[in-house]
């Protein structure tokens, strides 16, 4: 069952890393700025909230397993129609449907993994992301080889998007039964906004992923346009990060074991707006990857120290903290993008990219609050 769950978030890595790559395919392709791009990933964070405020509901009527497999698969296959759109109009519908899936894509598999760490009484929630991260290094170093290699950039996305596809609804088959991950009034109360201690975790996990989104969403096109690399090398932006990331988290349940939840975020927190700093003062490349490794190990145990201190909140059941977080913080991971190409629009992508550093800053600061229990 654990394996089924680390191929659900290695593909959702793979798959948002490919998203990741051809941000600049799709930003010539239709032929926008900025700022437009910005609202298009807009539109995929207006999607997410719609998605989320049913993603609660969903689960507990179906399962996370019968949720992920079906879900997973319409996220997979719609990257083969990103630059199949008629016009930006069409692509601004296909990204809203691409927010929706995904964002109950996310609730569904961190909700099994929630449930997988409570039943094995030891941590695992680091490395299922450690899985995502994995997953998007290795779709980001595919994806800037088959650039490299001349593939038409249609042909990528379709191998990716059925290879996935595949992949993600066949390993759903051995997730836990829909009994394990389905929570008493989840029919009847559905979504609702958290709550005291977990408002405040979703809040810093908001925070968390709106920089971590501004990374994957942004990295490829501030090396390729901020520092002039080529695309298939710009793509190592990302494959930085993650590998970084994945690396990070593979030890970060030891970490958490050894650290308390404190910590652990206010040295990760640190370790980002840092690295992030570098980054952005870099004039060369080669120190920009540098910078965005130490961003990926900075962030890399910040979603999983606030997704398992959400499970462990006193008088909630465990399946709903883990949902009513992450969707928080999903909703951040949504919004942040599009906020950044709004900010690059006014003045330039490497000031805009400073969100990065403050909000890492402002986890750190807020470390306190990991352990609500």
């Amino acid at each position: 069952m654990r394996w089924a769950s680390r191929a659900q978030f290695f593909g959702s890595g793979f798959i948002f890393a490919t998203w990741g790559v051809h941000i600049p395919t799709v930003k010539t392709h239709y032929g926008v700025d900025e700022a437009a791009l910005g609202l298009a990933m807009l539109a995929a964070g207006v999607g997410a909230l719609l998605g989320l405020t049913r993603a609660s509901r969903w689960i507990g009527h179906y399962g996370a397993r019968g949720i992920a497999g079906f879900c997973g698969a319409i996220y997979a296959l719609l990257l083969a129609a990103l630059l199949a759109m008629p016009g930006y109009g069409a692509l601004l519908g296909l990204l809203a449907v691409f927010g929706v899936v995904t964002g109950v894509f996310d609730v569904a598999i961190n909700t099994e993994a929630a449930q997988l760490e409570l039943r094995n009484g030891h941590p695992l929630m680091s490395g299922m992301h450690g899985m995502f991260s994995l997953g998007g290094m290795a779709g980001a170093v595919t994806g800037g080889a088959a650039l490299a290699a001349g593939m038409p950039a249609q042909w990528h996305l379709t191998l990716v998007a059925t290879t996935m596809a595949f992949s993600i609804a066949l390993s759903a088959r051995w997730m836990l039964p829909k009994e394990e991950t389905t929570f008493a009034g989840a029919e009847d109360k559905g979504f609702r906004l958290p709550r005291g201690a977990l408002a405040i975790l979703g809040v810093l996990a908001a925070l968390g992923l709106i920089a971590e989104g501004a990374i994957y969403d942004w990295s490829v096109l501030y090396l390729k346009q901020e520092l002039g690399s080529p695309q298939q090398q710009a793509a190592l932006g990302y494959a930085s990060f993650s590998a970084a990331m994945a690396a990070t988290r593979f030890g970060g349940d030891a970490m958490r074991a050894r650290f308390s939840p404190a910590a652990l975020l206010r040295g990760s927190a640190s370790l980002a707006a840092v690295s992030m700093t570098l980054v952005l003062l870099a004039d060369a490349p080669w120190l920009a990857l540098v910078g965005f490794a130490g961003v990926g190990m900075g962030f890399a145990n910040v979603v999983p120290v606030l997704f398992a201190a959400s499970a462990r909140v006193p008088g909630v059941e465990p399946a709903r903290g883990i949902a009513a977080v992450s969707a928080a913080a999903y909703l951040g991971f949504m919004a942040g993008p599009p906020a950044i190409g709004f900010l690059a629009q006014l003045s330039s992508l490497t000031a805009a990219l400073y969100v990065v550093v403050a909000f890492a800053a402002a986890l750190a600061a807020s470390a306190r609050h990991a352990n609500p229990a």
